[in-house]
């Protein structure tokens, strides 16, 4: 049966004193409404409608890239008015399943429960008991405990305020039922809104059977409000993703300081220090060790490899048995062979690094190629931009750079080379050959040091 999912991200979110549209707040590195997103995108046969208000152009953005049908609600007057915005877009034959922007972490397990309660005709809609239920609808059954209605917390009494029961706003509808209800609903409560949840007493009054189901965990409905919800929803998430690396068989020091912003794919007997960042796509062989305070990001790391701490990898592929670090910055484009080693304070860039290399010590390696068992002295740099274009450096196999070199791209040391301490490199070396390019030493003599004036 088709399955329109309709997810609203109109609201102001006014509490998180923010320019940036509440749905828009990230969360493991994404925004809350793209973790809605990916949810949905994986059911069967649903077709996305995103409903967007305050923060209109910047959630459009957002989405301009993806599949979905966006639907505007310029006056924000309720859920149930919001989600009428989107209902002409929708199939009359088939389910609606409403979500929210600011509620990211929502199961496709659940929802594919829910869509199984309206495919059979019911309403399908997902509550949570709380400790702390204030502000919350609370969930009304009657004697014989099936749902008759939702009443939202300012309009409940006493009673009413004592049901631990909650709505969770999550529903799938019957197409049909839902249009005809939603023209049914009115704002004379508290807040002056057309609320979604009044289909509730309306499916009760028609017999229509509600069916309530609940989530496995209370932080997969947990919506966002401010920024105190907003961490406190990605530390769990967080051990969430800590729990799974190690029943996969991963060492963290401490699981409670690691953040995984993006997916993190991971070997056996892998080791991760603590305070250590995961973006993008990330891989990680059998054996790899990650030293505290590492960012790496979209990174492939080979079997065996090390990366020592306080270094940041983006966008590189280095292969097995690498040692990078303490302090190295590996930018997008690097490739770092077997047993290469990329010292303290070494930046590298659109570098192709052969095995064996090692670059030990305060260096720039950019726009270059060097070759096997090649040694790079500390503080040589290649000088690959003129201001305007850039260059590429070639180092052959076995070369031997001295410190504090500079290599003028293009330029091209060949296999074997050597080159000179204090060098600056504006020609070709050849192979086996010895380049040299600095001033020549004089000895000042009967010099006299300066000494302090006597005031």
């Amino acid at each position: 049966m088709h399955t329109d999912v309709v997810i609203l991200a109109a609201g102001q979110g006014s509490r998180m004193k923010s320019a940036l549209p509440k749905v828009m707040h990230p969360l493991a590195g994404k925004p809350m409404l793209q973790h809605v997103i990916d949810s949905a995108a994986k059911l069967n046969q649903a077709a996305l409608h995103v409903v967007v208000g305050h923060g209109a152009e910047l959630v459009r953005k957002q989405l301009e890239q993806q599949p979905v049908t966006i639907s505007l609600q310029a006056e924000q007057l309720g859920t149930g008015h919001a989600v009428a915005q989107a209902l002409p877009a929708c199939q009359l034959d088939g389910v609606v399943l409403i979500l929210y922007g600011d509620v990211p972490l929502i199961q496709v397990s659940t929802l594919q429960a829910l869509l199984q309660q309206a495919q059979q005709g019911h309403l399908g809609l997902l509550t949570v008991e709380l400790l702390d239920p204030t502000g919350y609808g609370r969930i009304v059954r009657n004697a014989v405990k099936d749902v008759v209605a939702i009443v939202e917390h300012k309009d409940a009494n006493e009673d009413q305020r004592q049901i631990r029961e909650v709505n969770t706003g999550i529903m799938a509808v019957p197409s049909q039922l839902l249009n005809s209800w939603l023209p049914q609903l009115s704002s004379e409560n508290a807040q002056g809104e057309y609320y979604l949840t009044d289909i509730i007493a309306m499916a009760a009054e028609e017999g229509i059977r509600i069916s309530a189901i609940r989530p496995t965990t209370e932080q997969e409905v947990q919506g966002v409000n401010n920024r105190q919800q907003l961490a406190e929803l990605e530390r769990w998430y967080q051990l969430q993703q800590a729990k799974i690396l190690m029943a996969e068989g991963v060492t963290l020091y401490d699981p409670s300081r690691i953040d995984i912003r993006g997916d993190l794919s991971v070997g056996q007997d892998v080791v991760i220090d603590v305070n250590c960042v995961f973006e993008g796509h990330v891989v990680l062989a059998d054996g790899v060790v990650i030293g505290p305070n590492c960012v790496i990001k979209n990174t492939t790391l080979g079997v065996g490899t090390r990366i020592e701490a306080h270094s940041v990898l983006d966008e590189a592929i280095v292969g097995s048995h690498a040692v990078i670090g303490p302090f190295a910055r590996i930018r997008p484009g690097t490739q770092l062979a077997d047993h290469t080693k990329i010292g303290n304070f070494v930046e590298t860039k659109k570098a192709i690094i052969g095995e064996g290399s090692k670059v030990n010590h305060l260096s720039y390696i950019g726009d270059a190629v060097i070759g096997t068992e090649a040694n790079v002295g500390a503080g040589t740099i290649t000088c690959n931009y003129d201001g305007v274009n850039k260059f590429t450096t070639q180092i052959g196999d076995g070369a031997f750079i001295g410190s504090n070199t500079s290599l003028v791209a293009p330029v091209c040391v060949g296999d074997n080379a050597t080159v000179a301490a204090g060098s600056t490199i504006t020609k070709d070396i050849p192979n086996g050959q010895l380049g040299v390019a600095r001033g020549q030493q004089k000895i000042v003599t009967h010099w006299k040091r300066p000494t302090k004036r006597q005031s």
